[in-house]
């Protein structure tokens, strides 16, 4: 290798060093997303609230939260404009903007089943976080078990 080879090479690894930047990829920021809330059954009608948290460090501009119903849901019924159908059993959400440690997205839906089971199942979870990576995804990761009461069974 020519001595003015091994310049060039030096300064371009220093000026990599100095300014942080390496021919590898850099790590995604990372946010801790969370969903809480409880989901009714009653007389063939089931009600979710939900909330949608970011316990950061990094913010989301955007995330979509999934719920996979093991019941198929009437159909025609209209979504929050947040909200689209999947199929007739999933439901898939935009939360918004959630900022780090601070920002909190609502979602209430009242929907009616196919059928009136006297019990279902929902599957509550993150399917897309714009980008960033989350550390602790067990917290934004559901499965409740609903009972034809009219309670709410919370997660």
């Amino acid at each position: 290798m020519t001595a003015m080879r091994k310049a060039l090479l030096g300064a371009a690894l220093t000026a990599a060093l100095v300014t942080g930047t390496t021919s590898a990829a850099a790590a995604p920021p990372e946010a801790d997303l969370a969903h809480h809330g409880h989901v009714s059954l009653w007389d063939g009608r089931i009600g979710v609230w939900l909330v949608s948290e970011n316990h950061g460090p990094s913010n989301v501009s955007q995330a979509t939260v999934r719920l996979a119903f093991s019941e198929p849901m009437a159909g025609g019924q209209e979504l929050p404009p947040s909200c689209l159908w999947s199929s007739d059993r999933v439901v898939s959400c935009r939360t918004g903007e959630l900022r780090a440690a601070g920002a909190v997205g609502e979602l209430a839906l009242d929907l009616r089943t196919a059928g009136r089971p006297q019990e279902l199942t929902v599957d509550i979870g993150t399917v897309w976080r714009d980008g960033v990576s989350d550390g602790n995804p067990r917290n934004d990761l559901h499965r409740v078990l609903v009972l034809a009461t009219g309670d709410p069974y919370v997660f």
